[in-house]
């Protein structure tokens, strides 16, 4: 299974950038599909997740109200829609995908994207 992420960009504080995460195949035994983060200096965090069959979403405290997480079955997609940004949400983010485990963790994703980079300019 492979994921290619999209959509990272130079935007303005304030703006509003969409990423977009998409499979290869293989997707019949997800549970969640994530979106990570990390900054120069700082390890890895979750942003949020989204359960593959169902409703659930999950958002990190910091982006709760101004990122939303989407996902598509029938074409294998997961979108974030990211509004309001901030400096703080500089960072490289990636899409994963998780058949068990902990939505949060990292180490429950066994499938990760290259990476997008996001920078927030003030």
């Amino acid at each position: 299974v492979q994921l290619q992420a999209s959509g990272g960009g130079l935007v303005q504080v304030g703006g509003s950038l969409r990423l977009a995460c998409a499979a290869s195949d293989r997707t019949f035994s997800w549970q969640h599909m994530g979106w990570f983060r990390q900054a120069p200096g700082k390890e890895r965090e979750f942003v949020a997740a989204v359960r593959w069959r169902g409703s659930p979403t999950y958002h990190a405290n910091s982006v709760r109200g101004r990122f939303s997480i989407s996902r598509d079955n029938a074409r294998n997609t997961a979108s974030l829609q990211m509004n309001s940004l901030k400096p703080e949400d500089t960072a490289v983010y990636y899409c994963a995908a998780s058949s068990s485990g902990d939505w949060y963790k990292p180490e429950s994703y066994e499938y990760w994207g290259q990476g997008t980079l996001v920078t927030v300019s003030s």
